[in-house]
């Protein structure tokens, strides 16, 4: 049997396509002349880099148009 899940007390607006991890490093592979390691950052596509999402966005990410 399946347990209710445990409520925050705040609206869950975690974007379901990055799980709130809305920007990470990627590694290039290699180093720079000066040791750094090489990375470039990016972002979700569904919600550019915040972590959340807005009560318009589907499941697909995509906003409905009213």
């Amino acid at each position: 049997m399946t347990r209710p899940t445990a409520s925050t007390g705040r609206n869950e607006r975690i974007c379901k396509n990055c799980d709130g991890f809305a920007s990470i490093k990627v590694t290039l592979g290699g180093r720079d002349r000066h040791g750094h390691l090489r990375t470039i950052t990016v972002h979700c596509t569904t919600c550019h880099g915040t972590g959340t999402r807005t009560p318009r966005q589907t499941r697909a990410g995509l906003e409905v148009s009213a």
